[in-house]
């Protein structure tokens, strides 16, 4: 189907109180396990390339958004490509022309009036171009290997009030909000300030994005979901899915040397883990899409 846009995902899931999971790929296995992830779960999907995954790929945007584009135009649900966590503006300038319809740019590591103005000039830039563009206030710990924040530590809660603010004097489209989760968790033991999920729920007028995901269990995903959170990000748990899988399938094969048989075992790891998180989230059952 045409590729959908993450803005018109994001504002039908926040009509219906439910939430769209959003997931960063990496390679084309990430890309086919979450397209066919959310056809199981009959449920719409959002693609995420992070900078990080684009310096991986040897600073080239194109080819892994071409394949994303290529995925989603023949999937039979809508899927959405987002640009995220961008801090370099040269990569801010590519999305358009790559497909992307959204762009989580990231300033929430420069103190707060650096952070609005920086927001503030991309999301200019962006709504120009048709762009929906989130922004992050308070940090969400544990990015590019540092360590979560301690809860008590400046910036590792979102303030309400701060963040009417933000979002009014920046224009941004979504907010992403410290509430407890962080980046890289590797075990799903986190949990939320439920509380605070709700206060900025009822002071913000734009929609709630959860990143760091990955470390929720099931009931805090549901609870997040429950009390405003719109959009979840995860990544590193596809992550954790298809390096388990493909290390079991090594381990009992040592001769083997055809990377299409440990890749295969890691895509449908991927699938399954997909399938697991949409489904906590509270979306359709299988064979009911939802457009």
């Amino acid at each position: 189907m045409p590729l959908a846009t993450t803005g018109d995902l994001v504002t039908a899931a926040a009509a219906a109180r439910r939430a769209v999971a959003a997931f960063n790929i990496i390679t084309l296995e990430h890309v086919e396990a979450v397209v066919a992830g959310a056809e199981t779960a009959g449920t719409p999907v959002v693609l995420q390339v992070s900078e990080n995954a684009v310096k991986y790929r040897y600073g080239r945007l194109l080819p892994l958004a071409r394949a994303a584009v290529a995925a989603a135009e023949r999937a039979a649900v809508p899927v959405a490509l987002h640009l995220d966590h961008v801090q370099s503006d040269t990569l801010l300038r590519q999305a358009p022309q790559a497909g992307f319809s959204s762009v989580m740019y990231d300033a929430s590591h420069l103190p707060y009036a650096e952070n609005l103005a920086a927001t503030r000039a991309a999301a200019d830039w962006a709504h120009a171009r048709g762009l929906w563009i989130e922004a992050e206030l308070g940090e969400v710990g544990g990015k590019d290997g540092h360590p979560p924040l301690d809860a008590h530590a400046p910036g590792a809660r979102t303030d309400p009030a701060e963040a009417r603010a933000f979002v009014a004097d920046s224009g941004v489209d979504a907010l992403a909000v410290a509430v407890g989760s962080a980046h890289a968790m590797t075990t799903r033991t986190a949990a939320l300030d439920h509380d605070l999920v709700k206060r900025l729920a009822g002071t913000l007028d734009v929609p709630l994005v959860l990143h760091g995901s990955s470390g929720l269990p099931d009931g805090e995903l549901a609870a997040a979901v429950a009390n405003g959170i719109t959009k979840i990000n995860v990544g590193t748990a596809l992550n954790i899915a298809m390096t388990g899988a493909i290390r079991e399938y090594l381990a009992a094969r040592p001769e083997a040397v055809d990377s299409r048989g440990y890749l295969t075992v890691g895509r449908e790891a991927m699938v399954r883990t997909v399938v697991e998180i949409v489904r906590a989230l509270g979306g359709p059952p299988p064979g009911r899409p939802t457009a």
